[in-house]
């Protein structure tokens, strides 16, 4: 795994230096490829109900679901529990499609396959990714959300009908 290896590599403050610019170049290049992505991203409450958020290290500002790319024929499901998992620690027992969205990202088609999970641990940022990750109650969200977050969590709360 590439992301073990950077991680033996270089240590977190630098690796954190180096995402931004990481981003940058991933971003021109899927402009120019335009090559089909899928993603996930997983609405994680707690038995409150509260939401969990992160906040990265790179990329457009504000809070942001917990997700990410599907790797090569990884099931989004999978992908999901994965990305909990290396992003804030936390291991989802199960999660619970709720849909898909389709849209561009970065100048490319994009599926981003949405989830919703429960769990009541303390996420635990990994220090190179995510700078923060907190819950927060659905009705007290923190600013800014990412435009990309209110859209899922606009389908969630459809979803729930509320």
């Amino acid at each position: 795994m590439i992301e073990r290896l950077i991680e033996r590599l270089f240590p977190a403050p630098l690796h954190r230096a180096m995402l931004p610019l990481a981003h940058k170049i991933r971003h021109r290049w899927r402009k120019f490829r335009r090559t089909p992505l899928a993603g996930c991203s997983v609405i994680v409450t707690d038995f409150g109900g509260n939401l969990l958020l992160l906040r990265h290290s790179y990329g457009p500002q504000g809070w942001a679901l917990p997700g990410g790319g599907l790797k090569p024929g990884e099931d989004p499901a999978t992908a999901a529990m994965r990305e909990v998992r290396e992003e804030v620690g936390l291991t989802l027992s199960s999660v619970t499609k709720i849909g898909e969205i389709e849209e561009e990202i970065s100048g490319a088609p994009h599926t981003a396959h949405l989830f919703t999970a429960i769990c009541d641990d303390h996420p635990v940022p990994d220090a190179r990714e995510i700078l923060e990750a907190r819950f927060f109650p659905t009705h007290s969200l923190p600013e800014p959300l990412s435009r990309t977050t209110r859209i899922r969590l606009d389908h969630w709360r459809k979803v729930q009908g509320q």
